[in-house]
C-alpha cells in the first residue's frame, strides 16, 4: 500500500505542529542550504522555508504521490524522489527529518552519516513518533497476531525501526556534536469523529504495513475489528470527539 498524500494530510494541522516546535529549537545563525528528508506533501518543507527564508531548500521523499503533492504546494522549491536511507550530502546548514526516521533502519549508521553531511555549526533536527507502546499501536500488533491475520501479517510489526530511547540517541550523537538537545513531548490531539477519526489518522501512517498485505475483504475485517478495539481504548468525550495522546521524541544535534 503506497503512501497517500491526501490521507496523510487529513490531519495536517496536528501533524505539522511538532515540526514547528522542532524548528523553533534550531538556532537562527545564517542558513544557506537546508534539506527536508521525508518531506511528505510539503507541510514540513513549508515550515522549514518560513523559518529560514533566505536558504536554498530541497525536499526528498520516497513516495511519488507525496512528491507530486509537495511540488504542487511549493512550486518554487526543488523536490526529488529519493531513498533517504542512503542519503549523504555535504555542507548543509540544516537537515530536517520530521516523522520519517522511524521508517529507516540502522540509526547507528544513518545518524553519523547525516552528521557528516552538515557544515560546521550545522544542525540535524529530528522528530520521531515515540508511540509504539500506545494502545493504537499495541492493538494493531495484537490483531495481527490472531490466527485470521497472522500468516499474512507476520512481518508487519517489524516495518518500523525498533523504539530506542533518548539515552541511546544521546550516547550515539554526543561524541559527534558541539551541542545536543533531546526532549520528549506528548501531544493530546482532540479529533472530531470518535474512534473513526483515530482509524483515519493511522491509515495515513502506522496502519499501512498492516493493511498492505491484506486483500480487500480481509482489510475491511481488520479495520472493523481495530475500530471496535479502539472504542474501548479511546472513549468518546462528551462532545463526540476523542483524545489521542501522541508521544514524540525530538533532538537537535549541532555539528
Amino acid at each position: 500500500m503506497s503512501w497517500s498524500a491526501s490521507q496523510y494530510a487529513t490531519f495536517e494541522r496536528e501533524r505539522t505542529r511538532p515540526v514547528r516546535d522542532l524548528l523553533n529549537a534550531v538556532g537562527t545563525a545564517p542558513v544557506r542550504r537546508a534539506i527536508d528528508l521525508g518531506c511528505g506533501p510539503g507541510n514540513s518543507t513549508e515550515v522549514l522555508a518560513a523559518r529560514f527564508p533566505d536558504a536554498a531548500i530541497q525536499g526528498l521523499d520516497s513516495s511519488p504521490d507525496m512528491i507530486e503533492a509537495a511540488r504542487k504546494r511549493l512550486p518554487g522549491i526543488s523536490f526529488e524522489l529519493a531513498d533517504i536511507s542512503s542519503f549523504h550530502g555535504t555542507g548543509l546548514d540544516v537537515i530536517l527529518a520530521n516523522a520519517v526516521l522511524q521508517w529507516v533502519p540502522h540509526h547507528e549508521k544513518l545518524l553519523p552519516r547525516l552528521m557528516e553531511s552538515l557544515a560546521p555549526g550545522g544542525s540535524l533536527a529530528v522528530q520521531m513518533p515515540d508511540n509504539l507502546e500506545e494502545p493504537a499501536h499495541r492493538l494493531m500488533r495484537e490483531l495481527a497476531a490472531i490466527p485470521r491475520f497472522a500468516t499474512q501479517l507476520a512481518g508487519a510489526a517489524n516495518s518500523r525501526q525498533p523504539r530506542l530511547d533518548a539515552a541511546w540517541y544521546y550516547r550515539l550523537l554526543r561524541p559527534l556534536t558541539s551541542r545536543l538537545d533531546i526532549w520528549r513531548t506528548t501531544y493530546h490531539h482532540i479529533l472530531p469523529g470518535g474512534p473513526d477519526a483515530v482509524v483515519e489518522w493511522f491509515k495515513g501512517s502506522g496502519l499501512r504495513p498492516f493493511l498492505a498485505p491484506l486483500d480487500e475483504q480481509a482489510r475491511q475485517e481488520f479495520l472493523h475489528d481495530y475500530r471496535t478495539a479502539l472504542a474501548d481504548a479511546y472513549p468518546q468525550l462528551p462532545d463526540g470527539s476523542v483524545m489521542l495522546p501522541f508521544p514524540r521524541l525530538f533532538f537537535v544535534a549541532v555539528r
